[in-house]
């Protein structure tokens, strides 16, 4: 099964996935629960689904839409594609002109349906929204995911000329992968009671900004401020000294714009920090992408 994420997604794990190899836990095999509690797109869970046998696996992610696409493509993958077909055939048949308000039209149905759809509840506006989440990660502006204050999906067309709304065969490859996984969302937190010594947990929260004009975290009404980070840090490590489980965090490395700045190492001086090598893909500006590094926290070697 070659599957892989359906969705751009701010911070993907993709291109470090050769560099995770060598990092995780030395047996894998042994582990019977993994969990993600910022699962976003899902790289290093696509990844894991093709080489390794969990007997329990908790996604887990604070974005309700997020979320709900997951399910919907899980439980209902032929009529999300049914949907997205659709959505892609009669988009690509109009002018630029055309699909620019085509596609700010869905914004606003989009925007529509966050404040009228019951999340936790299923109806048959689930399968649309998710399509629609779908159909905007594919032709916005560089796949970003942003909300404003009033946690509305704001991010502006992208000009693509022959965009994939609808990988069928990668769709129905996550539907399987996801056929015995439990998907929840809300506080990370709240997964303490599905750890214990036999997890693997990879947390990979939204990053701390390298400067102010940084939007990574705005995916959710919601911002993943300092005192989010430190609140995360205090559960690495309680996981780490009651639970026993494995941990593995990534975040940004400060270093990166302030030498001086010390933030990650002072919240986990007693575990295992080392530096990674990652392309900046999401960035208004050009000259804002390029080589960085980000930092990688783990309570074992």
């Amino acid at each position: 099964m070659e599957v892989k994420p359906f969705l751009k997604w701010a911070g993907g794990k993709g291109q470090l996935l050769q560099q995770f190899e060598t990092l995780y836990p030395h047996d894998l095999s042994k582990i019977k629960v993994y969990v993600e509690p910022f699962i976003g797109g899902g790289a290093v869970f696509f990844d894991f689904i093709k080489k390794y046998h969990f007997e329990k696996i908790y996604l887990n992610d604070i974005n309700e839409v997020l979320i709900l696409t997951y399910k919907v493509i899980r439980d209902y993958p032929d009529e999300l594609i049914t949907i997205l077909n659709q959505l892609e055939t009669e988009y690509l048949a109009l002018s630029p002109e055309e699909r620019e308000i085509e596609f700010y039209q869905i914004r606003t149905e989009y925007n529509i349906e966050k404040h009228e759809i019951d999340y936790n509840d299923y109806s048959a506006r689930w399968i649309h929204h998710a399509a629609h989440n779908l159909f905007l990660n594919k032709t916005c502006f560089n796949g970003l995911y942003r909300l404003n204050r009033k946690g509305e999906f704001n991010v502006p067309f992208g000009k693509y000329g022959n965009p994939t709304i609808c990988n069928e065969e990668n769709l129905r490859d996550v539907s399987d992968a996801l056929k015995n996984v439990t998907l929840l969302c809300g506080d990370f937190e709240d997964l303490t009671q599905y750890i214990d010594e036999n997890t693997f947990v990879y947390m990979d929260p939204p990053y701390r900004p390298l400067n102010t004009t940084s939007s990574f975290t705005s995916y959710h009404k919601d911002d993943f401020n300092d005192e989010s980070q430190i609140r995360l840090s205090k559960w690495f490590a309680k996981l780490d000294k009651e639970k026993r489980a494995l941990l593995m965090l990534s975040n940004s490395n400060p270093k990166n714009t302030n030498p001086e700045d010390d933030f990650f190492e002072k919240l986990y001086a007693d575990y295992n920090i080392i530096t990674v090598s990652a392309s900046r893909h999401i960035n208004s500006k050009a000259s804002g992408r390029g080589a960085i590094t980000e930092l990688l926290i783990r309570n074992y070697d």
